[in-house]
């Protein structure tokens, strides 16, 4: 293998002796396009110049060094030689600053990156490759000194030009890939797989503008584009010669697909750094460009416009994450984006494989294993198949035996409405050959599980059905295609994985339960603790005497023994405390309301959904607010001031969300406002939550808030961030919340809520029901405009959502529940407090559950993963 190709990690064509037809990466275009077979020699071409011996044995030793003296040198030129600026000007631009000192950083990462890829091509073991549509990264710099342990040299280098890291960190844009927990979750598990030492690849879009930044005007959420991008990013490497042709369109005759259309894949690789190694992993993004960058005939007889007509189409795909899907042509777009990305991590892993000198295609599964992170991906069960066989010749049997084999699937809910479903005349015009391969699955399913299920069962089960949401056309099932197409389907909590099996997935168990696994979900505890939470990481360790704890977080538990002792407890609620002051400085800063660090911080940031019941949260608000008004000063005294904060973002489409993001604004609004009330309430809505916000919120809050229906939340993963800081939970028994108190004891929560095995009972049952006084007063008082609009000019939504058809009481179409939950949610929050009063039985609580988190670490879910379903093994660099 060429030093070239080892850098690339595999270039599409890297061997001149892979056989010709295995250069092909896609069907042929029209004649307008790019000649296939010219681009493939001319990969070649180069690969053989530079992996001649004479030129690579030449090659000088290049080692990069990590004292504060080398920093500074490369901080400085690149400054100058990189950024173009004059270095006497340095002290005066800290954005310019920032960049000079992440690509000094980032070369480390780099080096290291490369010496892990070298060590992964010479064992030419198994990879893993992980696909997902989101990965939330977060910003970059911290995590990387972190990791390559220079922090101490880091702080001298810049000290010495006159900067704080601090100062450095705060000029990073958080990379806009992903929106809520699906994307975290990619971006810790890819922490996990490089401190674990895995042969890994992570797969994703590299987009332009993020899904949008939330800005909040008059309380209303309004959405604008996350210019990331803007000034570059240092950490990234491009890879233009890491390119593959995704097609779309067309028609397919003979099996044989034309396409109509395609644009190129560019490969962006992104270095992911582990923790106390040297391995360095790549999150391989791709970028949409267009075959034809610009037509010149279009241009020279004045359509100007046109002549770039074919890079806006192709940079549109990469452009947003979940572009907003109501028209035909949002659904499109979205298609579009799940197959291209799809596409090109399946080309670059067969071409990994090819360049590895492989030859036989049965031994692929023994040298790939790939997980599609929920139906996003799950289109590559149609489209590895594509490859195999029109690509590469394979016939029908010993693909699907292969493709079986590679694939493995993650589910990620358990709500019906949530699983993909793509309309068959739109997969049918966008991607005619994977509608003829996927049509062929259909069949074959049907005819091997015949007579082992009943037609009303099959109808439900195989991949092409009729829309059981009432619109009379087939759609494919994507989660079906899953199952036909993988060796593995797992949940993501325990719980979950026991509903999969009894709720949309049961048919699946019925005839073929080997396939369940659960992968309890987790989260990294670098980012997640130790490097967002440095004040309680110093405390920890001083009290432990080691900092193997962030390696291996069993070695938490020791923290029991003093979990009562007042000294260490005053030094917790000390760390807790500046926390909350930095937590204080973010709401001001975003919100212009001053908060008090003495108040109870109450908090819930996640994704605004009706299944998680901000909703919930913010009627408990009203109803505080209520009672505190009737309240005399005696009485008031007795409180707990409390500051409660909710963040997240509403899918641009999602309608309920935002009116829901406008109540929480209008109720603030108006309390936050109110000298009867002061500082005994007050609630906030935090806006543009993001990693870097959740990084500041995280440890500075005390209670939060896991309130979604139970059986609805797969897993949450923000719940064992907050308890892995010492946050207590107040919540259902739904997700990772059961396995959390198991861990750390339910006395150490506030559980409430009707149970899973509750909720279908109580549905059918909600016709009889009338909710609490209370909680029918709150929506009253939202009805007759009490926080700013009339139910019949913007609240009817909400309000009917939970109202009974007569409108006599609020009744059946609470789907989620809230009313019944009410009382139970009430009589916690009400615990909560009083408990608060009594600081050393708080912090008690608070260190018992950092002391039994370590089940919570990707580090322990990732290890599962590669023992149970991928099979691969560690590789050290």
């Amino acid at each position: 293998m060429s030093f070239a190709a080892i850098s690339k990690g595999a270039l599409p064509v890297a061997r001149t002796s892979v056989p010709a037809a295995h250069q092909k990466s896609s069907p042929s275009l029209p004649a307008r396009n790019t000649n296939k077979t010219t681009r493939a020699s001319r990969y070649v071409l180069r690969t053989k110049a530079i992996s001649a011996p004479e030129r690579s044995s030449s090659l000088p030793d290049i080692e990069l060094k990590k004292d504060a003296d080398a920093i500074t040198k490369s901080m400085l030129m690149h400054f100058k030689y990189t950024l173009g600026e004059n270095p006497e000007t340095f002290s005066e631009k800290s954005a310019d600053a920032y960049r000079a000192f992440a690509c000094t950083v980032s070369e480390l990462l780099t080096e290291n990156l490369l010496k892990t890829q070298n060590a992964f091509v010479k064992a030419d073991q198994k990879y893993g490759y992980y696909l997902s549509m989101e990965f939330l990264q977060g910003r970059a710099l911290l995590n990387a000194i972190e990791n390559l342990e220079i922090e101490d040299e880091a702080r001298e280098a810049l000290a010495k030009v006159g900067y704080t890291l601090e100062n450095m960190v705060s000029e990073e844009l958080d990379a806009a890939l992903g929106n809520g927990g699906l994307g975290r979750l990619a971006a810790c598990f890819l922490d996990s797989m490089a401190t674990l030492n895995l042969p890994m690849f992570g797969y994703g879009i590299r987009y332009n503008y993020g899904m949008f930044k939330q800005l909040i005007e008059d309380g209303f959420q309004k959405e604008a584009p996350d210019y990331w991008l803007n000034l570059g990013n240092p950490w990234e490497i491009q890879r233009p010669n890491v390119a593959y042709e995704i097609p779309f369109f067309g028609e397919v005759k003979n099996g044989k697909w034309t396409p109509k259309e395609a644009v190129m894949a560019v490969a962006y690789d992104n270095p992911i750094p582990g923790w106390k190694t040297d391995n360095t992993i790549s999150l391989r993004l791709w970028s949409a460009r267009p075959i034809q960058e610009f037509d010149l005939a279009e241009f020279n007889i004045g359509h100007y416009t046109e002549s770039c007509a074919d890079r806006q189409k192709a940079e549109t795909i990469t452009s947003v994450l979940y572009p907003e899907d109501s028209t035909q042509e949002g659904k499109t777009l979205r298609l579009k984006q799940q197959f291209f990305f799809t596409s090109a991590s399946l080309q670059d892993i067969i071409a990994r494989f090819l360049a590895a000198g492989h030859t036989n295609w049965d031994e692929l599964p023994e040298h790939a294993a790939v997980q599609l992170n929920d139906t996003h991906p799950t289109i590559g069960v149609a489209e590895l198949m594509r490859l195999l066989m029109d690509v590469h010749g394979l016939e029908w049997e010993q693909s699907w035996k292969i493709t079986g084999k590679v694939l493995a699937y993650t589910n990620h809910t358990v709500l019906p409405e949530a699983l993909e479903k793509w309309s068959a005349e739109l997969i049918e015009e966008l991607l005619p050959r994977h509608m003829e391969i996927i049509k062929i699955i259909d069949t074959n399913f049907q005819k091997e599980f015949k007579g082992k299920v009943d037609k009303e069962t099959m109808a439900r089960m195989k991949p092409i059905g009729e829309d059981e949401w009432g619109k009379g056309e087939d759609v494919v099932r994507m989660a079906s295609l899953a199952m036909a197409g993988s060796h593995t389907v797992n949940g993501v909590a325990a719980v979950h994985s026991e509903l999969l099996k009894i709720t949309v997935l049961k048919d699946f168990y019925k005839i073929m339960p080997e396939k369940f696994q659960n992968k309890t979900n987790g989260v990294t505890q670098r980012r997640w603790l130790a490097f967002c939470n440095p004040e309680l990481r110093a405390l920890i360790s001083k009290q432990l005497g080691h900092e193997d704890w962030i390696g291996d977080m069993s070695k938490l538990t020791a923290l029991e023994a003093v979990a009562e002792d007042p000294a260490f407890q005053a030094e917790w609620m000390a760390c807790k405390r500046n926390a909350k002051v930095k937590l204080a400085e973010l709401v001001k800063e975003r919100t212009g309301y001053t908060i008090s660090p003495d108040s109870l911080f109450d908090v819930q940031i996640k994704r605004i959904h009706e299944y998680k019941r901000q909703l919930l949260n913010i009627i408990r608000c009203i109803d505080s607010y209520t009672k505190i008004k009737a309240m005399t000063p005696d009485e008031k005294a007795k409180l707990t001031p409390k500051v409660v904060m909710v963040g997240g973002k509403a899918a641009a489409g999602y309608a309920m969300a935002k009116k829901i993001i406008k109540l929480i604004n209008a109720v603030g609004a108006k309390v936050n406002n109110d000298p009867d009330v002061g500082d005994l309430l007050k609630v906030i809505f935090i806006p543009n939550y993001n990693v870097s916000a959740a990084e500041v919120i995280i440890p500075g809050t005390e209670l939060s808030q896991q309130i979604s229906t139970a059986g609805t939340e797969a897993s949450g993963t923000s719940n064992m961030k907050f308890a892995m800081n010492g946050g207590l939970l107040i919540g259902t028994m739904d997700g990772a919340n059961i396995e959390i108190w198991e861990e750390i004891g339910e006395e150490n929560g506030f559980i409430f809520g009707c149970s899973v095995e509750e909720v279908d009972g109580l549905l059918e049952a909600q016709k009889d029901f009338i909710p609490c006084a209370d909680f029918t007063n709150a929506l009253k008082r939202i009805e007759e405009g009490d926080f700013g609009e009339k139910k019949s000019e913007f609240y009817q939504m909400i309000l009917d959502a939970l109202a009974g058809e007569d409108g006599a009481h609020y009744l059946p179409q609470d789907f989620y529940l809230l009313g019944r939950d009410f009382p139970s949610y009430i009589k916690a929050v009400e615990e909560a407090d009083a408990l608060y009063q009594d600081q050393a039985a708080w912090t008690k609580k608070s260190i018992l559950s950092v002391a039994h988190i370590a089940k919570f670490s990707t580090d322990r879910t990732i290890a599962q993963y590669a023992e149970e379903i991928w099979n691969v093994k560690p590789c050290k660099a």
